[in-house]
């Protein structure tokens, strides 16, 4: 309800409303209050950060900048340049590769030899894409109770979001070593 609306309808000064005879001063209108947002922290602060803590969002990346993130770190050309002890593990990615994603992302690299696999970290309450960068690679998703539940090859063109609490399990299914970045968000 807008004050107009709410506002009484005797309030104006009105020749009717005037008291006494013709030669006396009419009744003083009563002024109309100030509206000011002063008071109103939630109008006071429209689009600014809150000033608490607690109440302070973080935004989480989309999983469109996440996958955007991964096929940006696979079209990098350093990423097959690992030491050969870190094959066959997730490790951080180079800087350089680093530098592609926004800094609330986490990219890792994984190099597999053929016929090699990896598990991939369940990390809770976060996101997790997969890109291929090289080779050929298929992802066996595993139920908790060990049973193999899907096979998934990953594609070069595609990236995978995972969302599920299930175990992923990467396998080099190709002859030549196997690049997989991860994007965490």
């Amino acid at each position: 309800m807008t004050y107009e609306t709410a506002a009484p309808a005797a309030t104006a000064v009105h020749p009717a409303n005037r008291i006494g005879h013709e030669g006396s001063p009419p009744v003083p209108r009563p002024a109309a209050p100030t509206v000011s947002p002063e008071g109103i922290g939630d109008i006071v602060l429209a689009g600014q950060p809150a000033p608490y803590p607690h109440l302070q969002t973080r935004s989480a990346p989309t999983i469109g900048r996440l996958a955007a993130a991964a096929r940006a770190a696979a079209s990098v050309p350093v990423l097959p340049a690992l030491r050969p002890r870190r094959r066959g593990r997730w490790g951080p990615a180079p800087r350089s590769v680093r530098r592609t994603a926004a800094r609330r992302m986490r990219v890792s690299i994984l190099v597999l030899e053929p016929n090699g696999f990896a598990a991939v970290p369940a990390e809770p309450r976060r996101t997790s894409v997969l890109h291929l960068a090289s080779g050929r690679v298929h992802m066996v998703t595993v139920a908790p109770d060990r049973e193999m539940q899907a096979v998934q090859e990953l594609t070069g063109d595609r990236a995978r979001a995972l969302g599920s609490g299930d175990d992923h399990q990467l396998i080099n299914t190709g002859g030549e070593r196997a690049v997989v970045v991860r994007v965490t968000g």
